[in-house]
């Protein structure tokens, strides 16, 4: 959709700031940002020549689809072909199939895992509540609510979304409540333009869902972007450290943009942080970053949102079960309680093929349980 006019030159100076680095791709760059090369050639060359960015850019009415055909594609599609092999399997598919130059497992390992197509299994052992910079840009994006604001006229709850390596600021939007739909709305046009990380990090509670008890840690939310192929995890309570780089973003913005001010109504909020975030992002020096700003090292992912919702698929071993509207599925003659948000979709149970009655529950990639049906009741 075209900018709006108050966010334009913003967006114009996030886009300046992302082209000058030497190893962006400008034509999958252009397309995140809804402008033709020629408008983005025009805009660098006016950058360049210090004159202000003052044409306003419209989206193409249709994007062409990528079709760059490489290895990695190819390993790409056979794991969603084949989604419980590892990296060993589809290295073997691949010389079978008459491939030359075929990576090595770990190799092949690592492109899953920038695609996100992990097992949880492992995922979560290489990365799960460690403090430290993730090693590329969209390997996790932290996310969190600011704190309620009053305005003077109703009030706002600010959404922030960050890139843990690069400490890009995502998305400051100054939205009206913490519903799902409504910070869904502000994901949609984040991952339009950014592409969709690895994995993200949320706090606990709504809208995000809630780890603990019965619900398996599942909102309509959360559905939603396992959906999308992005990994989940939830800082534990109690523990606001977890999403430390977000944490320390808000104190940055509270000290830069909100202390001594105060705003009339939202658009006016809106309007002073998009001025600040494209202040942080291009212009202010991050002592975690060596004193760069987070542009310079921030890439949009290569994983491009999709406008419809992928299959759910399951592997041909798994037992698939519809959970039902109070969020029960029954299996093998007991029932298993699971998230109401997942009433009408189908999860699946595993077989631990080392344990006789013990099987992983899955809802698309996200594990959501293990059980043991010898010593547990499940219902």
């Amino acid at each position: 959709m075209p900018w709006t006019e108050h966010t334009s030159m913003t967006l114009r100076t996030e886009f300046i700031a992302l082209a000058r680095n030497d190893d962006v791709n400008l034509s999958a760059l252009a397309r995140r940002f809804g402008i033709s090369r020629k408008t983005a050639y025009k805009w660098i060359a006016r950058a360049e020549a210090g004159q202000p960015l003052t044409d306003r850019s419209r989206r193409p009415r249709a994007s062409p689809t990528r079709t760059h055909i490489s290895l990695e594609q190819t390993v790409v599609a056979l794991r969603q072909a084949y989604p419980c092999w590892g990296g060993r399997k589809l290295r073997q598919v691949l010389i079978d199939r008459g491939h030359v130059a075929v990576p090595a497992p770990s190799t092949i390992t690592h492109i899953l895992r920038r695609h996100g197509l992990m097992p949880e299994r492992t995922a979560a052992a290489s990365i799960a509540w460690q403090r430290f910079e993730h090693a590329a840009a969209n390997d996790l994006w932290q996310m969190d609510f600011k704190g309620t604001l009053a305005l003077g006229s109703g009030r706002c709850d600010p959404l922030t979304v960050l890139d843990d390596h690069s400490r890009y600021s995502l998305a400051l939007a100054a939205i009206p409540d913490m519903r799902s739909a409504t910070v869904q709305n502000v994901l949609t046009e984040t991952f339009r333009r950014h592409g969709l990380p690895i994995r993200m990090n949320m706090d606990n509670g709504s809208p995000w869902g809630s780890p603990g008890g019965q619900s398996r840690g599942l909102s309509a939310l959360s559905i939603w972007l396992v959906r999308l192929g992005i990994r989940i995890s939830f800082s534990r309570p109690a523990h606001p450290q977890t999403n430390g780089k977000d944490e320390r973003f808000h104190r940055t913005l509270t000290a830069e943009v909100l202390n001594g001010r105060a705003f009339v109504d939202r658009a006016q909020i809106q309007h002073a942080f998009d001025t600040w975030r494209d202040i942080y992002n291009t212009v202010r020096p991050h002592d975690a970053l060596g004193l760069a700003t987070p542009s310079t090292r921030y890439r949009p992912s290569p994983r491009s949102f999709p406008e419809t919702l992928p299959t759910i698929a399951y592997a041909p071993d798994d037992t698939v079960a519809l959970v039902r509207a109070n969020g029960v599925v029954p299996f093998k003659g007991r029932t298993l309680k699971v998230s109401n948000a997942l009433r009408g979709l189908s999860i699946a149970f595993r077989p631990n093929a080392d344990q006789d009655g013990c099987y992983a529950v899955y809802f698309a990639h996200h594990r959501l349980a293990d059980i043991d049906l010898r010593n547990m009741d499940m219902g």
